[in-house]
This record gives structure tokens, C-alpha cells and sequence, in this order.
């Protein structure tokens, strides 16, 4: 392979995701791997940890890459089937490994796939994506012969999420009841060795890895695939249930009475645990998430900051600013003060029991006491990828000058007497997104009709 040319598209702006055999192969596989390997030697590294997740094509994607990352003249630790986390893992944990990258089509359709890259423990992502994709169209790679082992982390991994219960009363541990849907997607197999180890009663869904994701789709923020796992709950009186995204770095909690946790919700909680414990600590959320977990956060002595959406964006910024916990709306959680500074969903699961034992209240006691605002999920606007950005500009333009109060830290965050909505433009979809969310119903409704008639003078409709 001299040169190549990946298709725009899948360079995306957190990691490389696109539809295998229409804009993803192993030939981009290959070249991906001849480039990371390029610019680790470059920067003095000798050897990437490599992971895939269940999906079909993952083997054939994960085979390619290894030979790219070895023909580029590095090192490769193969660790196989986990999830993405587990892959985090190993890359924070091995000395001899300064990256990391996974074979993951993540929430994605089952005929999607990708990979995502950490390098010395930060996000591989944007501009540096973006830069593989120079260099492959240059044919600029480093060449040598590399090895190759493998090796099992599984076991290593586990026991180490373990520790997010160390110190915890072991009798009140033992009375929990938790439902768990792994959704056929990669955490499967860590998540059957974890329950093993769990205090309690754990009733788990769908644990066995199969790519074509035969019970429901891996995302678990559209609350359809959460039908089983809620009536798991219901049918065993369980405390709440977990369900986690196809590669595992993704959380949605049901509690007891069957209502669904986000992300933002979750981050409440894992706050309020955060800052007894540690007074004063900063909070990073995303632009979408809830103004009633910034105002929480605040209330209880922290520092809310407000941050780009994307997992790698809040990652990368956690570690500019020190911040020992952040997330999106999503069901990204990340912890960086007795964790890596990375999102895994079976770490998140643990340090919500962890909070519960340590707050004294049950999920549904936690989520019972939230403040209940009235808003909208994040709506999806189908826009082509060449305007999208473009419509958000122009929105965001005609706001400043009409004298609106606005956050454009990402997209445009409109605050108004009756609450706030927001408009972004998707980095992994041709669409822009709108949510908004008010204390009334009729604030909602003038909200987005104030949101309407801005999409309408670009073209968009909310239809």
C-alpha cells in the first residue's frame, strides 16, 4: 500500500465510523494503522494495545489494522473481544503500550463500524483524525516489521472495576437487586465476570456477544430499547436496571418505578457523592444537558462547567482543567479521581451503587428528589452534511444581532425567561440537533416556536 484515500465522511470528529463496504473497509483499517503507527514513532512510542468489539465485521477490520500498525513498523498488544473501556484500560495500565486503539461501531447499526483511539491517555481525535487522512493520501508512513502478541486482560480488568465497592458496608451491599442488559454488544463477557464478583441479586439480559444485534438496537438513549430491561425490573420488583451501548463506554439507568435515568441525571447523583467526599471539585456536563444539573452542582459547592458535547471533547477537557468527574447527556461518564479519566459504563454502574450506599437512598429515592423540568429529548433534523454547520452559523448570527442571550461554546445555547433551547450541528450524522427545555409546558411550547421560526428562515423544519 503506497497511498490511500479515506472517504471524508468517517474521519469523524470523535473517532472514525462509517458503513462497512459502502465508506469503511480493510483497506481504510490498514491504512489507519500504517498512520497511528507513523505518528507514535514520531513521537517516540513503540507499541499500541489493540481491541475489537462483536460486530461481524470487526475481525476482518481488526486484522487489517494490526497489520498496518506492524508494516508502520510498531509493537501491537492484542487483547480481543471487550468493550471499549477494557481497551482504555490496558492502554492507562500496560508501561509498555503509549496507545491504544478499538475496533468499534459503537451504538451504531449492526452494518457500521470503527475504531476509536486514545494516545498516552488522551483522545486521539478532530484535527489529529483529520491528519491520518493527509498523510494517507501522501503515502507519508513510517515502515518497518513489528510484533505482535496476545494477551488476557479480562480478568485484570474486572477485578480492578471491583474496586469502585472498596470500603463499602459488605451487608448493604449484599441486599441489592439490579437488572443488567449488555444488549449483545462487547461488555457481555466482562459484565457475566462482574456480577460473579457482585454482592446482591443480578439478573442479566442478553450477555452473549452477537454483532447483529438480535434483540434490539445497542442504544440505549432511545428509550424503545429499553422495553426489556424495564419489564425486567417491573416483573422481579428489582432496585433498578442497567442497560449499556454496543461497546460498553455508555450508561442508561431504569429505576424501580420504571422512569429512565440520562446521562445528566446520573452526573447528579455522582456529583452529590463526588463533593461530600471532595468539597468544592469541578463538574464538567455538556451543552445539552439539563440546567438543573448545572444549578445542582452549584448548590452543592461545586464548580459546573459547561463543555463541548463528544466523549473525547469532555475528556480532553477534564484533563486541561483537572476536573475529577464529567459527561454528556448521552451516557458518557467519565471519573478521573480513583479512575482513568475515561468513560466505562461498568465503572459508571458501580459508582452509582457506590453512591447510593454512601447518600443512603435508593435510585428511586435519588430520582424522586430531582427537580422535574419540562423539556424535549434531543431532536434530530435531517440537514445534508455540507449545510449543517452552515444553518447553525446562520442561526447563531441572526441571535447576536437581534441581542438574544446565547452560549456558543458548541452550536448556539439560546436563554430566555422561559427556560433555554439549543441548536447544534451533529458530528456524526447529516443533521442538526434541537433540544430545549423549560420549568413550564407552555414555556417549552414558546420555546421551540422561537426555535422553529429561526429553522424556518434557514430552510429547516422541524416537520
Amino acid at each position: 500500500m503506497k497511498s490511500h484515500r479515506f472517504d471524508p465522511a468517517i474521519l469523524r470528529e470523535y473517532d472514525v465510523r462509517g458503513e462497512v463496504g459502502r465508506q469503511l473497509g480493510i483497506a481504510d483499517a490498514e491504512a489507519l494503522g500504517r498512520g497511528f503507527a507513523t505518528v507514535l514513532r514520531e513521537a517516540g512510542g513503540s507499541t499500541v494495545v489493540v481491541g475489537r468489539d462483536g460486530r461481524v465485521s470487526s475481525p476482518g477490520l481488526e486484522e487489517a489494522l494490526v497489520g498496518g500498525l506492524r508494516a508502520g513498523g510498531v509493537d501491537v498488544v492484542r487483547i480481543g473481544l471487550g468493550p471499549t473501556p477494557m481497551l482504555y484500560f490496558a492502554e492507562a495500565s500496560m508501561e509498555q503500550v503509549q496507545g491504544g486503539i478499538q475496533v468499534t461501531g459503537s451504538h451504531n447499526p449492526a452494518d457500521h463500524n470503527g475504531f476509536k483511539i486514545v494516545f498516552g491517555g488522551r483522545p486521539f481525535c478532530g484535527e489529529d483524525l483529520r491528519e491520518l487522512g493527509r498523510r494517507a493520501a501522501l503515502g507519508d508512513w513510517s515502515a518497518g516489521q513489528g510484533g505482535c502478541e496476545e494477551v488476557q486482560i479480562l480478568g485484570t480488568y474486572v477485578e480492578r472495576l471491583l474496586s469502585a465497592l472498596h470500603g463499602l458496608d459488605p451487608d448493604a451491599l449484599a441486599s441489592l437487586r439490579i437488572g443488567w442488559d449488555a444488549g449483545n454488544g462487547a461488555a457481555g463477557p466482562a459484565l457475566e465476570r462482574l456480577i460473579e464478583n457482585l454482592p446482591g441479586e443480578h439478573l442479566a439480559l442478553y450477555t452473549h456477544v452477537d454483532g447483529t444485534f438480535p434483540h434490539h438496537h445497542p442504544d440505549p438513549t432511545v428509550e424503545a430499547n429499553l422495553a426489556d430491561l424495564k419489564a425486567l425490573v417491573a416483573a422481579k420488583s428489582l432496585d433498578f436496571g442497567v442497560a449499556f451501548d454496543g461497546d460498553g463506554d455508555r450508561i442508561v439507568v431504569v429505576d424501580a418505578r420504571g422512569r429512565v435515568l440520562w446521562g445528566d441525571q446520573l452526573l447528579m447523583i455522582l456529583a452529590e457523592d463526588l463533593l461530600l467526599r471532595s468539597p468544592g471539585s469541578t463538574v464538567i456536563a455538556d451543552v445539552k444537558a439539563s440546567q438543573v444539573l448545572f444549578d445542582r452542582v452549584t448548590a452543592l459547592g461545586g464548580r459546573a462547567v459547561m463543555g463541548k458535547t463528544g466523549h473525547s471533547l469532555i475528556k480532553s477537557e477534564m484533563k486541561r482543567i483537572g476536573a475529577p468527574l464529567g459527561g454528556e447527556m448521552t451516557g458518557h461518564l467519565m471519573f478521573a479521581d480513583d479512575w482513568y479519566g475515561f468513560d466505562d459504563a461498568l465503572y459508571a454502574a458501580l459508582r452509582l451503587i457506590a453512591a447510593t450506599r454512601r447518600l443512603g437512598k435508593s435510585v428511586t429515592q435519588l430520582r424522586d428528589a430531582m427537580t422535574e423540568p419540562f423539556n424535549t429529548p434531543e431532536l434530530r433534523l435531517p440537514v445534508a452534511d455540507a449545510r449543517k454547520f452552515s444553518v447553525v452559523e446562520e442561526v447563531a448570527a441572526r441571535l447576536a444581532q437581534s441581542g438574544a442571550k446565547v452560549i456558543t461554546i458548541d452550536g448556539v445555547r439560546v436563554s430566555t425567561p422561559d427556560g433555554w433551547w439549543l441548536l447544534r450541528a451533529s458530528n456524526t450524522q447529516d443533521a442538526v440537533t434541537l433540544r430545549a427545555e423549560s420549568a413550564s409546558e407552555a414555556g417549552l411550547a414558546r420555546l421551540l416556536a422561537l426555535a422553529d421560526a429561526q429553522l424556518a428562515q434557514s430552510g429547516v423544519s422541524r416537520g
